[in-house]
């Protein structure tokens, strides 16, 4: 573990075995790129970070794996985006992904093995989500993979509702000379739902197959409900070294638990595999919005590794 200079900022890099990992864990407890050193010498990027010129706008960089709390992607309140009711029926703000993206956070572990970093509520925060509670991420770093983990404790009186998420840019293609249509996602799903940008609700996704080419535009903005796994894997198609996306420790995640597909271009070189407690706009339709009681500590896991 070292501490390193980049734009202004002061990064921790962690080398565990062929692995290494780069983060700024008080902005946003992001994890920004993972590398893996291959038996040859040479260096596979598994979490894309791009070459940037300046961190000012550090939340909205496309890459890493930005933090999604305490609701992911769009929240909608009769229609209108970026806000939420909550249980008492008062209307709130909700940025897009929530608040900790672009939050500050307290360092509470760090070492060889990874971090722990608590959110540090800002005045965005104490208007969004005015509750009694923590909330931390942990990672800890293995040589090909790492965990994720998601506490949030409840310190009030009542239910505190979250539905929380990832959202991995997974650096796609690997190999020199590989297109996208060259990957192959396969992903157990029962259920699939898209949504509507305009209402904010649940609309019926694609009928798509449990093998699927990541080339496949269906793909994209698809919300994968009813898994029938915790195992998401892809990779390129007859070669080794697939990414394996376990959501959750229980073979089967909750119903309602959802990976979403998205890029933001067919030449993008970054492909996102997101897995979310729920789809978006949970606390309005309620599928996969979680309550964690009061005194309880709610926890979302999840594990990435190279095979």
């Amino acid at each position: 573990m070292e501490k390193i200079s980049h734009l202004g900022q002061t990064l921790t890099r962690w080398r565990v075995g062929q692995s290494t990992f780069l983060a700024l864990p008080e902005k946003g407890a992001r994890l920004m790129n993972w590398h893996v050193t291959l038996g040859d010498g040479s260096v596979r990027d598994v979490i894309y970070w791009p070459e940037a010129s300046s961190l000012a706008d550090f939340a909205k960089i496309k890459g890493g794996n930005p933090v999604l709390f305490p609701f992911n992607a769009r929240s909608y309140d009769r229609g209108e985006i970026q806000f939420w009711r909550d249980a008492a029926g008062v209307r709130r703000p909700m940025p897009m992904h929530g608040l900790a993206r672009q939050g500050d956070f307290k360092v509470t572990r760090l070492d060889a093995g990874g971090f722990a970093a608590q959110f540090v509520p800002g005045a965005e925060a104490l208007a969004s989500y005015p509750f009694d509670y923590e909330f931390t991420v942990t990672y800890r770093f293995e040589p090909f993979g790492l965990t994720c983990e998601y506490a949030l404790r409840n310190l009030g009186t009542s239910p505190l509702p979250w539905s929380a998420g990832h959202h991995f840019y997974f650096t796609v293609p690997w190999s020199e000379g590989a297109v996208r249509k060259d990957y192959v996602l396969r992903l157990p799903a029962t259920k699939r739902y898209k949504q509507d940008f305009t209402t904010g609700q649940l609309l019926p996704g694609p009928a798509l197959q449990a093998e699927e080419n990541l080339a496949n535009p269906a793909l994209i903005d698809t919300i994968h409900t009813g898994l029938r796994s915790n195992a998401v894997v892809f990779g390129e198609k007859g070669k080794p070294g697939d990414v394996i996306v376990r959501l959750g420790t229980a073979p089967v995640p909750p119903a309602d638990a959802a990976i979403v597909t998205w890029s933001s271009s067919d030449d993008a070189p970054y492909y996102c595999v997101e897995p979310w407690m729920g789809p978006p706009n949970a606390p309005e339709h309620k599928i996969g919005l979680h309550l964690v009681p009061p005194g309880e500590t709610g926890i979302f896991s999840v594990n990435v590794a190279v095979k």
